[in-house]
């Protein structure tokens, strides 16, 4: 009897080590919004290479000499390799980085990289799918001009190549510190001001630049060691080449190290990085990488990730899993630490500063990522958020304001608003540990009354809105302005500032002053108060000169996620206001141009840019939620996938993962701030949150079928509820919520006044 009892708890013991250990990286898939499948969509802009949660390094393939778009320098289209560098970035709308790009080849030694499109010229390689291949934390692929097999793998500051050449006597690694952004662009214009080349030994190699672009200044120090020695070395200038020289420096340089190499031989090569010196390059890769072993940092690497991504655990089908964690996956590569394993960074003062906690974030997308990003962040990674804050009040040290979108420790002031607020505003609500409240406080403040680009305070309070003939894109910016100065307010009140309270509170209602009742729009005015004409709600602006930012005036009339009850009123009540969202939700009719990011299209809603992310679960503020099941089920069904075309539009930075990870599991902060997440129509079977505290937060869906999209019934901590929201507090004391669906609306359920979501959920 004990024998046999013994057996049964072993059986047991061994099916609960099974579910313990479940591999949850093996759902991601790294290639998902690499291409598009045809060039007028969008597919995501995501690079398929090696990195490591937050890592500064990104080694991944690059397909364009010069890449531009996609901003990630890799088109799942493109039938050749240029080489692999190891910067990258993560679904931006906007190229840049691509340092240090190493190139294995065979042959006659190449030292130009051939153009894009042309095939088989320059160093450059064709490849197959068929022979490629990625992972969390590694990367694969057979480069078929040269017969050599590239496998990459990455530490938070190093990048390890393994190359496994053809026996030959003409074996080369070429280094190009020349490869960028394109440096035609007309715009954040790239320029290389210097960079340098030093053979150290016949295994060591280092060097720098010194570049402009998105980032207006940006240096990189790099240290390359190689686990075969090179018999010789070519240094290259321009199209000069020089055998005879140990150091190099230029605008246009390269280095080509010459191997004799046996069949099936591998060569290994790390590189280093910083952002301070070469001395640090040195002693980040001394650090995380001292030996040899690629499969050893493979599976580091790997256990990061695995350690990242099964802070949610969800049941569901394969596809589902694989958008899902892939969307995990994408959160999590930036922002990026750019502080070396000493704690030195280069600050927005350009001095070297020193971070006693051995993090400085920058890669700071915040326009997009303040919306679900962020605060997806803040529910499953505090401390990192908390670091992040840290890494962001070091800009207000030296600039006296906020990140709106920082890039390499600058300031690019990308995009309008300054995001950064809602974002420390929402750590502080939430009492997040390790957090300076009242330091908080002073720069979101001061971000909100310091003038700075595209953020005119002055004009803002002289005005209570924002002039075209001012500034342009004056409608998103005081409708955002409008949403910032809400959350200013909240922290003020938390802080007993009623003063400030007043003040800002006031302000988040200037956008009121846009409202245009003649034809129901925020329109923009002049300084003289006038409205400026002519005006068509389908016209598109991009970043400047129109009052819209990447939309339209359709999909910025919903932008008041501070007060949807007040644009509820605006629009003339519940009737009014449904009447117009089903109207921007089946009104097709588009410009003969629109802006570059505007894709995924239901009516006026395009999901492939952040403006429109909120609005499929505004129905549940005015009593037909089932609309905004039956939409956010469209999106998550229709415009999400598991191919390399997987994303309706630039997943930038994780933002477009996180609507998803929310929307999946059936609740979504349309505030940011507010501690309310609006519910909507899950299309997991179960979701579990390890909120690292203890407790858990469990979804659980009865009935989930692709047709099964509308929520029959509600229970909070088994309890019957009827309200369309749920708060932080609730997910925060570890609770189950528990869907029942079903192929037909119930319009009895969250229909009544008293279910809609409030506009303060602590």
């Amino acid at each position: 009897m004990k024998q046999l009892l013994a057996i049964f708890l072993g059986i047991l013991l061994c099916g609960y080590q099974s579910k313990a250990q479940t591999n949850y990286t093996k759902y991601v898939n790294p290639f998902i919004g690499t291409g598009a499948v045809d060039k007028n969509s969008l597919s995501g802009s995501n690079f398929p290479g090696a990195t490591t949660p937050f890592g500064l390094v990104q080694l991944s393939p690059d397909t364009r000499e010069n890449p531009d778009d996609p901003g990630c320098g890799y088109d799942y289209n493109d039938k050749s390799i240029i080489g692999f560098s190891h910067t990258h970035l993560s679904g931006t709308g906007v190229a840049d980085l691509f340092d240090v790009l190493l190139m294995p080849t065979t042959g006659t030694i190449k030292t130009e990289p051939g153009k894009d499109g042309e095939v088989g010229t320059g160093y450059r390689s064709t490849f197959s799918h068929q022979q490629e291949s990625a992972k969390v934390g590694y990367y694969q692929v057979m480069l078929t001009d040269y017969h050599i097999n590239a496998e990459l793998t990455a530490t938070e500051h190093v990048g390890l190549h393994r190359y496994t050449f053809p026996e030959s006597n003409q074996s080369h690694i070429v280094i190009d510190m020349n490869h960028s952004l394109d440096k035609k662009r007309t715009y954040w214009v790239c320029k290389i001001l210097d960079a340098e080349l030093k053979i150290v030994d016949n295994h060591t190699i280092e060097g720098y630049r010194i570049i402009t672009g998105w980032a207006s200044l940006r240096k990189i120090y790099f240290r390359a060691e190689f686990s075969k020695p090179f018999s010789s070395d070519v240094l290259v200038s321009g199209r000069h080449l020089f055998n005879d020289l140990s150091i190099i420096n230029g605008t246009n340089i390269k280095a080509v190290l010459n191997f004799d190499t046996k069949a099936n031989e591998p060569v290994l090569v790390k590189v280093g990085l910083s952002t301070t010196s070469l001395a640090n390059a040195q002693a980040n890769m001394q650090a995380e990488v001292p030996g040899w072993d690629f499969d050893g940092v493979v599976k580091q690497a790997t256990n990061k990730w695995e350690q990242q991504i099964s802070k949610i655990k969800v049941e569901g089908t394969d596809v589902q899993k694989q958008i899902f964690y892939t969307g995990l996956y994408h959160a999590f590569i930036q922002p990026n630490n750019l502080a070396d394993v000493n704690g030195d960074y280069m600050a927005t003062d350009m001095t070297i500063k020193n971070a006693p906690d051995k993090k400085h974030y920058s890669t700071l997308s915040l326009w997009d990522t303040y919306r679900a990003a962020n605060p997806l962040y803040t529910l499953i990674a505090p401390q990192f958020t908390a670091d992040l804050i840290k890494s962001m009040m070091r800009q207000y040290d030296t600039y006296g304001y906020l990140p709106i979108w920082q890039l390499w420790g600058e300031e690019n002031y990308c995009m309008i608003g300054n995001h950064a607020i809602p974002v420390i505003v929402d750590a502080a609500l939430k009492g997040l540990p390790d957090f300076d409240v009242e330091k908080a406080y002073a720069a979101v403040k001061g971000s909100s009354l310091t003038d700075h680009q595209a953020s005119p305070f002055h004009d803002w309070e002289k005005f209570g809105y924002i002039p075209e003939d001012i500034q342009s894109q004056s409608v998103s910016i005081t409708l955002e302005m409008a949403y910032d100065d809400w959350c200013v307010a909240q922290l003020a009140k938390k802080l007993n500032k009623m003063d400030d309270y007043n003040r800002f509170i006031n302000r988040s209602e200037y956008y009121r002053n846009l409202y245009n009742p003649a034809n129901g729009f925020f329109q923009a005015k002049k300084a003289d108060g006038s409205w400026l004409q002519p005006f068509d709600p389908l016209k598109y602006g991009g970043n400047g000169g129109n009052p819209y930012t990447e939309g339209n005036a359709w999909q910025y009339f919903w932008y008041v996620p501070q007060n949807v009850a007040g644009l509820i009123s605006l629009v003339g009540g519940n009737e009014k206001f449904n009447a117009k969202l089903d109207q921007f939700f089946t009104l097709k009719d588009l410009p003969g141009e629109v802006n570059g990011n505007a894709s995924g299209f239901i009516g006026q809603y395009a999901h492939g840019n952040e403006p429109s992310h909120h609005i499929t679960y505004l129905y549940d503020f005015s009593g037909q939620p089932w609309k905004t099941q039956y939409y956010a089920a469209k999106v998550l069904n229709e415009l999400y996938n598991n191919s390399s075309s997987g994303y309706a539009g630039n997943e930038d930075c994780g933002q477009m993962s996180s609507w998803y990870i929310f929307s999946a599991m059936g609740f979504y902060p349309v505030n940011p701030a507010n501690g309310v997440y609006a519910l909507g129509s899950p299309v997991l079977a179960n979701a579990e949150i390890d909120l690292g505290n203890g407790k858990k937060f469990t979804v659980t869906v009865k009935n989930p079928a692709k047709n099964n999209i509308y929520v029959q019934s509600v229970k909070l901590n088994n309890k019957a509820y009827s309200k369309t929201y749920i708060t932080q507090n609730d997910i925060a004391q570890g609770s189950s919520l528990e869907f029942t669906m079903g192929p037909n609306p119930n319009k009895n359920w969250g229909s009544k006044p008293t279910d809609v979501p409030p506009s303060w959920g602590y």
